[in-house]
């Protein structure tokens, strides 16, 4: 096909080199977008009597069987077009004749690739933000069926304080949640529209930039032409939310790993999403955790890879830019298969509550409280932190737990000790009394539940602000 910008340059342009620079393979899954915006291109050239209505109505006669032939797969897209820009206009020269040749008036593939762009990135944050949504009532689901359910709660992976694995659940809730206010801001900030900057400069047509971007759903357009075409910091922050967002899988896949194992043993994978070993036959391992785990590298080096691309650009538009959409691609796609595969591994995952519980009376995790009721009978903290301190060094050589410890021997260290310090450092009480917000009880986690429950029924809701 023939090069957009034929005219000025004359010869053969090198095989390779031409490869080198196209961009058709990578940026041809946003023809929906370059297509609807052209369409709007058509319709503000009509009102703004650059071209005529007739002209007008044969452009977006011509895109709109464009777009059902894409779609319904009638019409391959050629890739050995420059990029999806120059297969449409192409395209539809060929089938409305010199008409077509009007439509690219008063813009530049430079103002078109940015709101193709945007107008992706648009719906790809409503598509990650609703799986996101999922996530957390799966989440949510899980923790109030194990809103009871005891275990140790961990600091530098040491079994810390008792907590329950409703209230662990939980905290990946409030985490995805702010994954979804992130989203909201970066839709916000995505959502301007460049049309209309064309190269670098604006335009002397009287264009009404206004019209075209309400009708395409923007809130607002850019207010520099020079910024407008060269703006992808959209991208940046897209990006960086999509690498916490993967962090946070990361994360909570790293615990189901660990709690998978053996040596945990608090939670068992379905079938359907570990693998088996080819040389050990009693192998079950937790593939699909450990790739979410894996692949959250990949969108920290698009992240990294957008970072550098951008770092030493001078104004405008330059062709390293070209080198975005398939950082932007690869880490949209990553996310969103990671989020639909690790919904249902969650809410299909069998809890050993039992063995979590006993790990729990193993792990001293009541020490605290045992200190705390010493404070209570008028102890300063401090020295029944000693105390209790020494209470677990004797019990740790004479293997027995707290609960196991007898009163006799906990009188040799206080007089205060007397028969209700059991009921002081039984486990379910320890969880229950920490009613504070946000705490382990019972009636806390439910309210948290409540709370996680109410944010999260929010839709994307975006503001013009």
């Amino acid at each position: 096909m023939n090069k957009l910008w034929a005219g000025r340059a004359s010869g053969k342009v090198d095989e390779i080199a031409e490869d080198f620079n196209s961009s058709i393979n990578i940026d041809k899954r946003m023809y929906r977008e370059d297509i609807k915006g052209s369409i709007a291109h058509a319709e503000m050239l009509a009102r703004q009597k650059i071209i005529s209505r007739e002209s007008a109505d044969n452009i977006i006669s011509g895109l709109k069987s464009i777009l059902q032939d894409i779609d319904s797969g009638t019409l391959e897209i050629n890739s050995s077009s420059e990029d999806i820009h120059t297969f449409v206009e192409q395209i539809l020269t060929e089938r409305i004749g010199e008409d077509g040749k009007k439509l690219h008036t008063a813009r530049s593939r430079n103002d078109q690739v940015a709101l193709d762009l945007r107008m992706y990135l648009r719906e790809q944050i409503i598509c990650i933000d609703s799986s996101l949504k999922h996530l957390i009532n799966c989440l949510n689901d899980c923790s109030r069926n194990t809103i009871d359910d005891i275990m140790p709660g961990y600091t530098h992976l040491q079994r810390a304080q008792p907590v329950t694995l409703g209230h662990h659940l939980a905290a990946y809730s409030m985490m995805f949640l702010r994954d979804r206010e992130r989203l909201k801001h970066v839709y916000n900030t995505t959502n301007i529209s460049p049309i209309g900057c064309c190269a670098l400069a604006g335009t002397t047509y009287t264009i009404d930039r206004d019209f075209e971007s309400s009708i395409l759903g923007f809130y607002d357009i850019s207010r520099n032409s020079m910024d407008g075409v060269s703006d992808r910091d959209f991208c940046i922050e897209y990006l960086s939310s999509l690498s916490i967002i993967m962090m946070h899988l990361s994360r909570i896949c790293e615990e189901l790993i660990l709690w998978s194992s053996w040596e945990f043993g608090y939670i068992e994978f379905s079938n359907s999403y570990t693998t088996g070993s080819s040389i050990m036959p009693q192998k079950k391992n937790p593939d699909i955790a450990e790739l979410i785990r894996g692949k959250t590298g990949r969108v920290y080096g698009a992240l990294i890879a957008m970072l550098t691309i951008q770092k030493s650009l001078p104004l405008t538009y330059n062709k390293d830019m070209q080198e975005d959409k398939a950082c932007i691609f690869d880490a949209t796609d990553t996310v969103i298969n990671s989020l639909r595969v690790i919904a249902p591994m969650i809410s299909t995952m069998t809890v050993k509550k039992e063995r979590m519980l006993l790990a729990a009376k193993e792990g001293f995790i009541n020490a605290t409280d045992l200190a705390d009721y010493l404070v209570k009978k008028g102890v300063p903290f401090r020295n029944a932190y000693k105390i209790s301190g020494e209470i677990v060094s004797e019990c740790i050589e004479k293997h027995l737990t707290l609960e196991e410890f007898s009163l006799s021997s906990y009188k040799k260290h206080s007089e205060l000790f007397d028969s209700d310090l059991y009921d002081a450092i039984d486990l379910k009480n320890c969880v229950n009394r920490r009613n504070s917000v946000g705490g382990t009880s019972h009636q806390a986690i439910v309210d948290e539940l409540k709370y996680i429950e109410k944010i999260n029924k929010e839709e994307m809701g975006c503001c013009d602000d």
